[in-house]
């Protein structure tokens, strides 16, 4: 069942409109298409792409006209201001105004996040919304989300509190995860480990038993082991996490190929397996998880790779078709309103009564 539309910010990113539009058709062919696509950006760039495509007979899709364009390193407090019919800002009010649920950009990160938390405001009981991403894990199939990827880099212990409800619910309703197991980034596993930065969170944490599947710190050799669905961090750690974890994925490609081309032997070892490395590099690549949401919002932004190509952006569309499928937005806010409820008992605990 689909339950709403997708706004697509078409003119973000580093491919262009072209590749865009090629996402949308791959997707509208693998079935990966919500209810209702509304597609956003110049009507006269757009229009032509979309009929080459065979897309404009279709009755799910429209354009609507946005004649603006963010740069991809303009400034998020210039943009907010000088570029409100900008294809990014025009798809954020359609959610607004609730003409869709939810917007879908490989544009602007800063912009975006930035739009988005201006103008949908996040939900009641929540200051801060996050990054979610999902990354790649041991096992085959195996991913876990990190949360925050850099939303928030300077965050409260109830702000960790609350990405451990948001990371659930988006492992659970988006990637089928039925109860998914939490971990708190640290340096130890070990009570006191990583000073009071993780000490607080972490006895938040562990108050909320019946919103969470807490299981308590984790450390950076572990996340990677399939031992959590969620990892929990504030969005400085978060997004050093995901940019090292983007380059060694690289760099191990980069020495791969270096070493796999250095002889005649193992540019034949090479072309054996050539299924093999194939098959890891689509495990490991950051781009096959298609777009990461920014949770805590009264609406869905979802944010794709800059430079995600059409198979990248049709995963992309997968995923906020899964979001849109499950009302992840009302049960989050049950679950802020049972945790903020414990988070205050506990700054605010009853004197006893003698």
């Amino acid at each position: 069942m689909n339950n709403g539309a997708l706004a697509i910010d078409a003119m973000g990113g580093d491919r262009g409109p072209e590749e865009v539009i090629a996402g949308i058709a791959l997707a509208h062919s693998l079935g990966q298409i919500p209810e209702e696509l509304i597609v956003v950006g110049q009507k006269d760039v757009l229009a032509p792409l979309l009929e080459t495509q065979g897309l404009m007979k279709h009755g799910f899709l429209r354009i609507h006209h946005a004649p603006e364009v963010i740069g991809m390193d303009e400034k998020p407090t210039d943009t907010l201001r000088k570029k409100r019919n900008s294809s990014m800002l025009q798809g954020i009010e359609l959610v607004k105004e609730g003409k869709a649920q939810a917007i879908l950009s490989c544009g602007n990160t800063g912009s975006l996040m930035a739009g988005g938390t201006v103008r949908l405001r996040p939900l009641q009981g929540i200051e801060r919304p996050a990054l979610a991403t999902v990354m790649p894990g041991a096992k085959r199939n195996g991913k876990w989300c990190l949360i925050d990827a850099g939303a928030n880099p300077e965050a409260k212990p109830e702000h960790l509190a609350h990405n451990a409800i948001l990371g659930s619910h988006y492992m659970r309703g988006a990637h089928g995860i039925a109860n998914p197991k939490v971990g708190l980034l640290s340096i130890g596993t070990e009570e006191g480990k990583g000073g009071q930065r993780v000490s607080e969170p972490h006895q938040m944490l562990k108050k909320l038993s019946e919103v969470i599947n807490y299981q308590g710190p984790v450390e950076g050799f572990q996340v990677y082991n399939d031992e959590v669905d969620v990892v929990v961090c504030d969005g400085f750690v978060g997004n050093i996490l995901l940019k090292g974890s983007e380059s060694l994925f690289h760099t191990i490609l980069k020495i791969l190929r270096e070493e796999l081309g250095s002889s005649l032997i193992t540019k034949a070892g090479a072309m054996l397996a050539k299924g093999a490395f194939q098959g890891m590099k689509s495990r490991l690549n950051p781009e096959e998880f298609g777009a990461a949401p920014l949770l805590g919002l009264k609406g869905h932004v979802l944010k794709a790779h800059g430079s995600s190509n059409r198979f990248s952006f049709a995963s992309a569309i997968k995923i906020a078709k899964e979001i849109l499928q499950h009302d992840l937005i009302a049960g989050i806010s049950k679950d802020i309103d049972d945790a903020n409820q414990i988070i205050d008992s506990m700054k605010n605990p009853e004197p006893n009564s003698a």
